[in-house]
C-alpha cells in the first residue's frame, strides 16, 4: 500500500499508524504491539508492509521453536 492508494476494503484513504498483531497458534499466543501499518481513516482495517510481515513471521517462527505459552513484544521499545 502506499498513501496515493485507497483501501480495497471500504475506498477509504490511509494514514501512517501502528496496529496490534495477534496469532493464537495452538500451543500458545503471540502478541506484537505498536506494528508500523497503513490505517483506514473509514474502515480502520490495517495494512502491514512486507518487511514488516516478514520480521513478524521470523519473530513468530521463534516464539514457536522456544515453545511460548505467550509471547508479547512491543516494537516501539
Amino acid at each position: 500500500m502506499n498513501s496515493n492508494s485507497s483501501c480495497p476494503i471500504c475506498g477509504g484513504t490511509f494514514n501512517l499508524g501502528t496496529t496490534t498483531f495477534t496469532v493464537d497458534f495452538g500451543k500458545g499466543v503471540f502478541v506484537v504491539r505498536h506494528v508500523p501499518a497503513e490505517i483506514c481513516n473509514q474502515c480502520g482495517e490495517a495494512w502491514i508492509d512486507d518487511d514488516t510481515s516478514a520480521k513478524l513471521e521470523e519473530m513468530l517462527e521463534n516464539a514457536k521453536l522456544r515453545n511460548a505459552a505467550i509471547e508479547v513484544i512491543d516494537m516501539a521499545a
